[in-house]
């Protein structure tokens, strides 16, 4: 049951040609035979089989949604009530949610079960997923390389069918680029359309949560559950949620691709590329038309977001101080010593090397010259696309300069491993919806992902330009070896 994806696995649970203590019962074991990988933090198998056997009381009455009993991995980004929630730091080490983060609360009404929660970058910063407290997570297609990050736990998991799903946020492309990494489909929603409510921040004007799967289908699917206005979060959207499934199998003949000239161009490894032109030519047989686009201010996008991404998360991750919840120094001699000792040693070098920098970008003096100034380029960037859409309906290029590079090879050069988000980075920056898809393999035999950028709220045209492809394709059915 394991290889079945979660459309595949709704159906059985309907069908009750299996149950969901027995898929979870199956799962869990999984998972305890691979924990090599580093995938997940807390796994709490009773509290699991106890949501499996509520889903299957469900189903029996005739109850069951979509996803019920459907068994999906959670970010440990998300608070869940009872579950320990860390964000791969040890500041958080020992802090136990005490209420559900809208996502988990609309899977719970939906149904579906939590499988345990995922290893991640601290604080989901990072592109490795080397960062984490808990140590770093193995890429099931190469057990020495990265999975990417900051959602590697969830795609490791999802990619060694540990779970059939999983879910990851997005602030600068940890959805996509971990999902290119590992062989998978990742959807990165527009800004607003996913709660944060309960999603530990890093960088709010940024941040997104989404579905990690193997397939576009199961990812609207998924999205169907998370997608939604919330009043308890200021920067959700009231934008009407369609069935992301009905449009699916929509025709996309004379389908415009929109192909940034500035994504082809110097730092591409060739062999990402050639794969990238090869799926490019699987849209010219379905219809699809290619035109060239220009996003001049791309080459902008990192330095932008690595002063504003840091500049938010200064700010974000003042709350962490020892004195309400989490770690707390045990040896200090005053308030200020409790603050100071407590912080030096519950973040890691990444989460301070940010906060640094972003306290330096608010500083007196500094605001002008790199906050405010990297707020104007980020709406010239935004203004790149708004031009680039008027010519296409869907952009595409790569999603990551490389396939998965090995564990400790970036690690001593930040700016090196920052470049590893170079084409994911100002589709945050703008706010749009972009996915990665399986697009085939590198000779040295590695997944090779291809972004998909659309308009603000129009993930149905996303996932239906994914399924089309996939369904022409077989590159999303690929199992990485020793996990058959």
């Amino acid at each position: 049951m394991f290889e079945k994806t979660v459309t595949e696995l709704s159906r059985a649970l309907a069908r009750k040609e299996t149950s969901s203590v027995e898929l979870t019962r199956a799962l869990l074991e999984r998972i305890n035979k691979y924990k090599d990988l580093n995938a997940f933090i807390t796994v709490d198998p009773e509290r699991s089989l106890a949501q499996a056997r509520a889903a299957d009381a469900r189903i029996a009455r005739g109850e069951g949604a979509a996803l019920t009993g459907v068994p999906i991995a959670q970010k440990d980004i998300f608070c869940a009530d009872g579950w320990l929630t860390t964000c791969g730091s040890k500041i958080l080490s020992n802090f136990v949610a005490p209420y559900d983060a809208t996502v988990i609360d609309k899977f719970n009404q939906a149904g579906a079960v939590c499988l345990g929660k995922t290893n991640m970058d601290e604080f989901a910063m990072g592109s490795s997923n080397e960062t984490s407290y808990y140590g770093a997570v193995k890429n099931p297609w190469g057990t020495g390389r990265v999975p990417g990050g900051s959602s590697g736990g969830s795609a490791a998991a999802v990619a060694a069918r540990l779970a059939p799903a999983a879910t990851g946020t997005d602030t600068g492309g940890s959805i996509r680029q971990p999902a290119a990494l590992t062989g998978l489909t990742g959807l990165k929603p527009s800004y607003g359309r996913v709660s944060r409510y309960g999603m530990i921040a890093f960088a709010s004007s940024l941040d997104q949560g989404g579905p990690m799967c193997r397939t576009a289908e199961d990812c609207a699917l998924l999205l169907n559950t998370m997608a939604g206005f919330d009043p308890r979060d200021s920067t959700s959207v009231d934008e009407p949620v369609p069935d992301y499934t009905k449009s699916l199998n929509d025709d996309i003949q004379g389908l415009r691709i929109g192909l940034p000239k500035e994504y082809f161009s110097e730092g591409l490894s060739p062999e990402v590329a050639q794969v990238v032109q090869a799926a490019i030519g699987e849209y010219k047989k379905l219809g699809a038309q290619i035109v060239e686009v220009s996003l001049p201010n791309s080459k902008l996008a990192i330095p932008c977001y690595y002063v504003l991404a840091p500049a938010e998360a200064s700010s974000n991750l003042s709350r962490f101080d020892g004195a309400r919840y989490g770690y707390r120094a045990s040896d200090y001699t005053d308030l200020l010593d409790m603050y100071c000792k407590t912080r030096a040693e519950g973040f890691g070098a990444e989460v301070k090397r940010r906060i640094m920098i972003g306290t330096y970008a608010l500083s007196a003096g500094y605001y002008d010259a790199y906050y405010l100034k990297a707020q104007q380029l980020r709406r010239l960037i935004a203004q790149d696309f708004e031009r680039a859409f008027q010519s296409c309906d869907v952009i595409m290029g790569p999603t990551s300069p490389t396939t998965a590079f090995k564990i400790g090879e970036k690690s001593d050069d930040p700016v090196a491993m920052y470049l590893s988000d170079i084409y994911t980075i100002s589709v945050n920056l703008a706010g749009l919806p972009g996915m990665s898809i399986p697009a085939g393999f590198a000779p040295d035999g590695l997944p090779v992902g291809l972004q998909l950028v659309g308009r603000y709220f129009n993930e149905a045209r996303l996932l239906n330009v994914a399924h089309r492809y996939q369904q022409a394709t077989d590159w999303h059915k690929r199992m990485p070896k020793g996990f058959e």
